[in-house]
This record gives structure tokens, sequence and C-alpha cells, in this order.
């Protein structure tokens, strides 16, 4: 078995390393886009059956074709399931540092692996590495036994957190790409995901790894995504291969203030799907900029709050906004905020009190974000509520007196 394993392992890392230098030879350079009516256009024609370019802050679509076209994603559907694990570290119900035991189900899966052995330990970080690296079939399916103690109950899981964020044409029914009827999305919904999986810096340390090793430097994994190599400013995401799905890339690269994300489904050829995804990139680095007008949890404004503890809370951004406009417009963005004079308590954190508003000098909106609470505040009670309000009357007094 382990024979099998190591020689099948240097088979395919050979396999994937001359693929590399091929395709690398013949890298897209940045060419000018062609002008079409009514805009710019790619410079190549795009022949994937759907594709999408979205800048992932704002979730602003750049360029389209079919994008809503239900199809099936083979491992791109990882990305899910990436998300899925992040989330769960982020709210402690797992860590990178956990040892996941393989069950004969995740042994059994064909396609691309990193061949498991049923009962065989491997820290939860090693296996996300193997995912993000290798599109590994078993390490998806320990990681989702790890997270949730089956596929069937994770997969549910990723349904309804599809649903959460949007993604009305996805049904999966694997969590790992392998072929199924059942099991499809689009390239607007892969774009929407990861987005999601983005905020999750840690990714990317995977995703941009070339070469690396599991079970202590005794199997190699060589990245599947040639553009992490080869394009400037990319750093994830992920390919995808069946026969029914066809060659796959959902690709991002950030430049500057601009991040987008580039998904390309059923691509006649491997070497094609680089080449469209980046030409995808190019158009979008090419045509557009980002202006930022604040960063997750930037402190924007105090807010006055009525019969609280305390008088005032501080007004953060939900979430970063980046208003995406043409070159050559970036000065005609302004901003602006939508808040009420006061808020009552109690206040919860994270509670909406208002919004930040990109626009162009015509009034356009470009985006816009939640302004929320940055902490708690609690309702005071009828002591210190009086207190407050003699102290600021005397204030008042003062200062009239003063004058």
């Amino acid at each position: 078995m382990r024979a099998r394993r190591i020689a099948a392992g240097v088979a395919i890392a050979v396999v994937l390393i001359a693929g590399v230098y091929l395709w690398g030879g013949r890298a897209p350079a940045c060419v000018a886009a062609q002008e079409k009516q009514p805009g710019p256009a790619p410079s190549m024609p795009i022949t994937a059956g759907s594709a999408i370019l979205m800048e992932a802050t704002s979730g602003r679509v750049l360029f389209e074709k079919e994008p809503d076209r239900k199809m099936a994603p083979a491992s791109i559907t990882k990305i899910m399931t990436m998300l899925l694990v992040m989330e769960a570290i982020e709210q402690g119900k797992a860590k990178l540092d956990d040892m996941v035991v393989a069950s004969e189900h995740a042994m059994e899966m064909g396609g691309s692996q990193i061949w498991l052995e049923v009962g065989e330990e491997m820290a939860l970080a090693d296996l996300m590495k193997a995912i993000a690296i290798v599109s590994a079939n078993d390490a998806s399916v320990a990681v989702a036994e790890h997270i949730a103690g089956s596929e069937e109950i994770f997969v549910d899981m990723m349904n309804q957190r599809a649903r959460e964020l949007g993604m009305t044409g996805t049904h999966f029914a694997n969590c790992s790409g392998l072929p199924h009827k059942d099991h499809y999305t689009t390239a607007r919904d892969i774009a929407i995901m990861s987005r999601a999986l983005l905020r999750h810096p840690r990714v990317h340390e995977w995703f941009t790894t070339w070469i690396d090793y599991v079970r202590g430097g005794k199997n190699i994994l060589v990245n599947t995504n040639r553009l992490v190599k080869f394009y400037e400013g990319a750093d994830g995401l992920k390919t995808g291969f069946t026969e029914e799905a066809g060659y796959c890339l959902a690709a991002t690269a950030k430049r500057g203030g601009l991040r987008l994300i580039s998904v390309v489904l059923n691509v006649a050829d491997s070497q094609l799907r680089f080449k469209e995804a980046s030409a995808l990139l190019d158009f979008g680095f090419r045509h557009y900029a980002g202006v930022e007008i604040a960063s997750e949890g930037q402190v924007l404004a105090q807010l006055n709050v009525a019969r609280g503890v305390v008088e005032k809370v501080d007004i953060i951004a939900k979430d970063p906004l980046v208003a995406v406009v043409r070159r050559g417009e970036e000065g005609k963005v302004k901003s602006e905020m939508s808040l009420p004079d006061r808020v009552n308590a109690p206040v919860q954190k994270g509670q909406k009190v208002g919004d930040l508003v990109a626009k162009l000098e015509d009034e356009t909106e470009i985006a816009r974000v939640d302004l929320v609470a940055a902490e708690e505040v609690k309702r005071g009670n009828v002591f210190s509520v009086v207190l407050r309000a003699t102290r600021n009357l005397l204030r008042a007094l003062f200062r009239v007196g003063k004058d």
C-alpha cells in the first residue's frame, strides 16, 4: 500500500511539474483589451461555457458570460468545503492543530488524493493544505467528517451556507466535487463563495504554496493552479476537472487596492482555462481601479447614546468599502455617511445604525456598507441617567455664564 502510494505520488508530481514548464513557456502577456461597443472587452475570446469577473470587496461584476448557467464545478466545490472549515475555526469549534482520523469512506475517494489510509491521523492544517494545493478528495471528506460527523451532514451545512450567501443557482451533493447529477453551481455563485473565503487570510498561505509536503516530507504536493506562479498578484483559488465539468478555474489576484475574482467553467483544455482566466484579470486591472473608502472595523464616527451607561459609542464599518471605477475616474469618488443624531440604549455590538455610501460626482451610487456599533452599550439605571442629565445641565449653564 505504501509503495503504491509513494510511486503514484512521484508519477503525478513529475507530470505536474512537466506541465508547469510547458505551460509556463507560453504564459499569457498583458495585452491591450480590444474596444467593443458599448465598452472594453477582454483581449481574447472567452470560450468558457460560463464566466465572470467580479471585484472581491464590493461584489461588482465587471464581465460576465452566462454567469447563471448551472454547471458541474468539479473541485471548485472545495472552496465551500474550506469556507466551512475556516468558519468552524473562527467560531472555536475546531483548531488547525486538531488531529483528524481518516475513515474508510475518506480512503475510498477516487480522483485527486493524498492516499489516506483507514485510521491514519493527520493535522487539520495539513489536510487543508492538501485540499488547497492538490484538490485532495480524501482530505476533503476527512475534514468534512471531522467538522460535522459525516459527509452527509456536512453537505447539508454546505447547502445551508450557500442559501445564506445568496447562491441561488447552487446545490451540493458532496464535499469534493466528484460527479453527481444533483451537484451543480454557477460562475456567479462561485465568485460569491470565493468572496466569503477570501475573508480568511490564512487560506492564501496554502493557495500560494507552489510545492510542499505531508507526512514529514514523504509525499510531495505540487500546486495545480499555475497562475500563482506565473500571474502577477495571483494568490488563489481552485482548479477543477472532470469529464462532465471540463476544465474549470476560480482565480483571484490583487494589485494595489483592487482584488479581482475570475471564474471560468467548462473550458476545452487546461492551458486555455489559465489563459482565459488571465485575460479576464488583465481586463479588470487594465480598465478599473479600486478606491478604498474604509477598511473593515475602521472607526468613522461617534454616536450619542440616550439612556445608556455611557454617552457615546464608536461607529465602525462592518466591511471594507472599495469603490470600483473606470481608470481615470478615481478623483470623482466621494463618500457620505448616513447616521441618526442619537441611538437609544441598549445597543448591541455590531448593531446597524447607518450606512456609508460611495458615489460619483453625479450622485450615482457605486457601493455601500453598513455602519455598526463597535461595542455593546447597556441601558443605564435611573440614578445614572438622572446624574448624567444633571451634570450636562450644569455644564451647559456654566458655559452660558462664561459667555
